[in-house]
């Protein structure tokens, strides 16, 4: 089985940039391309019972873009220290499972590597887990990196 397109979300978190690590090396074993996302949310404060002014969100996107750069060119210099280059992008939407499945759909990936915290029992019940939500939202194969 060979790879030709592995999508990674990465969100700053080390466990994210672990899982880049997994997935750059994948790529160099393929040359596979490799592609980085970050994803931003529309509007963070969907079903909110309050209103909120165009300055709070405004300060928000300028935050939750910076925070997403940031992050991909982290990911980015791990990716190259690798040797391997990487597509990144930042992606406006839903910060879901779904939101992710789209993306690799979009970008015709057809693996998703992603980190996870690797809880269980009553911390997995109350945190959910990512990861899994992504496993049941898609049919391409998904490769999850534990911390």
């Amino acid at each position: 089985m060979s790879y030709n397109h592995i999508l990674v979300p990465v969100d700053g978190s080390q466990i994210s940039f672990s899982a880049v690590r997994h997935a750059a090396e994948i790529a160099k074993q393929f040359n596979a391309q490799l592609s980085l996302i970050s994803l931003v949310a529309e509007d963070p404060f969907t079903d909110v019972d309050f209103y909120y002014s165009s300055a709070i969100m405004k300060e928000y996107f300028v935050q939750a873009y910076q925070n997403a750069e940031k992050a991909l060119q982290e990911a980015l210099k791990i990716a190259d220290d690798a040797g391997v280059s990487a597509q990144p992008k930042i992606t406006k939407g839903e910060v879901s499972a779904e939101g992710i499945v789209d993306a690799a759909k979009d970008l015709k990936a057809d693996l998703i590597v992603i980190g996870s915290h690797g809880n269980k029992g009553f911390k997995k019940f109350l945190l959910g887990s990512f990861a899994q939500d992504v496993l049941g939202s898609t049919e391409l194969p998904v490769m999850v990196i534990k911390a």
